[in-house]
């Protein structure tokens, strides 16, 4: 297999990279820290100059990666393979107080896959070696038929040979109905690589934290608050949990046991689609309700592109700045297939 030599700029770091490897794999590889997020071509987080060279251009999104931007010389280099020595100019920047961690390769052996809800199982993953990761990155899971498939990490660094994934069924999934809904058992084993993302919980930040998260979106923000706990507090927290109906309320036990025990820590779960004891609606509605001005604190969201676009709407409308605003967009095939035609702000951090 062929391998090249990849320059980034403004940096001048050289690394090498092979025909069948994507730029930004072999930059994370490295510990070059370069935007990313979906890693399949459809957000376009990564997207990056290509000063010199050639790339195969891959399965990126027009809609991500428009026609005008291509002839420039733009590309999504989590798709883009080499076809020859290359130099890129990215976005190198990392936050202080967060950690860098080169992506590695690992394997998992399933120790627990039990149904938390509907349509959602929690995979337990025990690693033949840990991995050091930031509390709401996420790990590429080698599916068989030999695809990839993006899942958030729900359990700390605190151990960090063990992880758990929350993962949803998808109708005629590859990953889901064809393999985690279906023949996937507990003693098999997994192969993976990680950590990936830049959504990930910025300890220096002292303000008061708005976790707001829909569905298994929940996996990274409950990494981020057992995180919080296991280090002795020190933020304010309120963790929001929308869900249409209570039978897919799931870990609601857990969070209120914590919430118990910590007077820093507020849980609000909603359901969508029925009443009951709780609080009915969308997180953004009932996000607007109960922080009419939102400013001094920092969000973090995740869920669907929908529950995260009326979010971002919602706290901007309450007055808080997209700097303080940190977004993780779950994709499925459904929305990849559609272009996931989602514009963003420039400014809002991943």
């Amino acid at each position: 297999m062929a391998t090249h030599t990849i320059r980034v700029e403004p940096i001048g770091a050289e690394i090498q990279c092979r025909d069948d490897q994507t730029v930004l794999d072999a930059c994370l590889r490295e510990g070059i820290w370069l935007p990313h997020a979906c890693t399949h071509g459809t957000c376009g987080t990564c997207k990056a100059q290509i000063l010199d060279g050639e790339v195969d251009l891959g399965d990126a999104s027009p809609y991500a990666l428009l026609d005008s931007e291509r002839e420039e010389g733009a590309a999504l280099i989590c798709v883009a393979q080499p076809r020859g020595d290359v130099v890129v100019e990215g976005e190198v920047d990392v936050d202080e107080g967060v950690g860098v961690h080169p992506v590695r390769d690992f394997t998992g052996r399933v120790e627990a896959l039990d149904e938390i809800a509907p349509d959602v199982r929690r995979l337990v993953l025990a690693l033949d070696r840990p991995m050091e990761f930031n509390p709401g990155q996420y790990v590429l899971l080698e599916v068989p038929g030999g695809h990839q498939r993006p899942y958030s990490i729900a359990s700390t660094p605190a151990d960090g040979k063990v992880i758990e994934l929350h993962l949803k069924r998808s109708e005629n999934g590859k990953a889901t109905d064809g393999w985690v809904f279906s023949t996937l058992a507990v003693g098999d084993e997994v192969a993976l690589s990680g950590p990936y993302g830049r959504f990930s919980f910025r300890p220096l930040r002292t303000q008061p934290i708005l976790l707001l998260g829909s569905g298994t979106g929940l996996a990274p923000l409950k990494s981020m608050v057992q995180h919080i706990a296991e280090n002795g507090g020190g933020h304010e927290v309120t963790l929001y949990h929308g869900v249409a109906t209570k039978d897919d309320l799931y870990d609601q036990e857990f969070f209120e046991d914590l919430a118990q025990q910590h007077d820093w820590f507020t849980y609000r779960p909603a359901l969508s689609r029925e009443e009951w004891q709780g609080r009915s609606g969308r997180v953004p509605a009932l996000l607007a309700e109960d922080y009419p001005r939102a400013g001094g604190h920092v969000a973090y969201i995740c869920g669907s592109p929908a529950m995260v676009e009326d979010t971002m709407k919602a706290l901007m409308k309450a007055r808080l700045f997209p700097r303080d605003i940190y977004r993780e967009d779950f994709f499925d095939s459904a929305d990849r297939a559609a272009g996931a035609n989602v514009v963003r702000s420039p400014l809002i951090r991943r």
